[in-house]
């Protein structure tokens, strides 16, 4: 599903316009990615959270040559599937 359908999703089951739909799912990952970005977490009881991670330095290789290369430390953005959602998924 892309983002189009999702919107349609929303405006089918909530009654809303399309382009309310839009507006409203828009706003909602604007922040959530302001909240992640600025090291805050984001819990949806149910669904999941967002938090952003440390991912720490190591050793790596060009798959291309083999040489060796040192991948550096960064934050990733992480997503961990609530309870209710996991549970859905596995029937």
């Amino acid at each position: 599903m892309n983002k189009g359908e999702l919107v349609d999703e929303i405006a089918e089951n909530t009654e809303v316009t399309k382009k309310q739909a839009d507006t409203i799912l828009t706003a909602l990952t604007d922040i959530i990615i302001e909240t992640v970005s600025s090291g805050e977490k984001v819990i949806l009881v149910g669904f999941g959270s967002f938090e952003a991670r440390d991912r720490k330095a190591k050793d790596g290789r060009n798959p291309q040559t083999g040489k060796k290369l040192k991948i550096p430390a960064t934050r990733v953005p992480a997503f961990s599937a609530g309870k209710v959602f996991k549970e859905k998924v596995n029937g």
